[in-house]
């Protein structure tokens, strides 16, 4: 089988995307709160935008991945990323999470905050890289796949 190729494309997407990045977050992420309707209703609102990397895969254009963030008075929170499993470890994350970062800095954040499980090795190498720091931790946020609570950490970086 085919794998997706090294290049990819990010584009804005929009509430009629929402569909497709609900089953991308689930796919990569799991469970949580962004189904189709919650995804639709933060792109829709004005403070919420997303990011989606389309590549070629299996002979066809395919999404690969996502982002999206929300942007209130100076401060943004990414709210999600993921990478589809076949096509990680080729930078992808870190292209779409700079791509937020600039976004984000244009509608007028100089701040972005987000949420990662502390048991998430690959997130932390691409938030430590791309410059965030731990501001705190919220005990038992996220649930593992056994159901157990999961501390998450919370990390920011400013914006130039």
């Amino acid at each position: 089988m085919r794998q997706p190729s090294d290049s990819a494309w990010i584009a804005p997407a929009g509430g009629l995307d929402a569909p497709m990045i609900a089953g991308l977050h689930a796919e990569t992420v799991g469970d949580g709160p962004w189904d189709e309707g919650a995804l639709r209703h933060l792109l829709e609102s004005g403070d919420g935008f997303a990011r989606v990397a389309t590549g070629r895969a299996y002979g066809e254009s395919m999404p690969l991945g996502f982002a999206f963030a929300r942007v209130i008075a100076d401060e943004a929170e990414l709210l999600g990323i993921g990478v589809l499993p076949a096509a990680r470890g080729r930078g992808l994350g870190g292209r779409l999470l700079a791509d937020v970062l600039a976004t984000a800095g244009q509608r007028g954040a100089r701040r972005i905050v987000l949420e990662v499980c502390h048991e998430n090795a690959a997130a932390h190498r691409l938030y430590t890289a791309a410059g965030f720091t731990r501001v705190g931790t919220r005990p038992g946020y996220y649930a593992t796949r056994d159901g157990a609570p999961a501390d998450a950490e919370v990390l920011a970086r400013a914006l130039a």
